[in-house]
């Protein structure tokens, strides 16, 4: 969405560019929005688009919008109370836990969108021509292709499904 500036992005064109389907973007835009990290209009001329300066709102701010709990988690069941190490396993491997999710968190607080657009714009120019091997079927990208050339794609694909329907 940094890429595209102002102009709101329908979740089909995220969900192609990143390879899932559409209703888990839309799941994952509206806990962003809900966080105030993304605002977004229904309709045909709809979409979403960030709320917030680029270069203001941090990977940990998504990260906390789309994250209920810490990186890694300890199983649901309780171990067994008559195990040694059962009965201090959940303690032990808590703090590790904390450890780990702070140090996540403090590398996540230090990059911003901006910076990752920015991260983004040396792979995109370095890319001439890439293949790759999906499904074990070889399929070749000439170029990067750009926003205004993924929403054409788009509208492509949608109106050959309604002419073959």
């Amino acid at each position: 969405m940094a890429w595209s500036g102002e102009e709101p992005l329908k979740s089909e064109q995220v969900a192609e560019s990143v390879n899932t389907n559409p209703v888990v973007i839309r799941r994952m835009l509206l806990e962003l929005a809900e966080a105030g990290l993304v605002v977004s209009q229904t309709g045909s001329l709809g979409g979403s688009r960030l709320a917030n300066d680029p270069a203001k709102t941090t990977l940990l701010d998504i990260y906390r919008a789309l994250e209920c709990g810490g990186v890694f988690s300890l199983h649901r069941a309780p171990p067994s109370r008559d195990c040694p190490v059962g009965v201090n396993i959940e303690t032990v491997l808590g703090d590790v836990l904390t450890e780990v999710d702070s140090a996540v968190e403090r590398v996540l607080e230090k990059i911003t969108i901006n910076d990752v657009v920015q991260r983004l714009k040396p792979c995109g120019a370095a890319v001439s021509s890439k293949s790759v091997e999906k499904n074990g079927k070889r399929r070749h990208y000439p170029k990067q292709i750009t926003l205004p050339e993924l929403r054409a794609g788009a509208k492509n694909r949608k109106a050959r499904a309604f002419r073959t329907a």
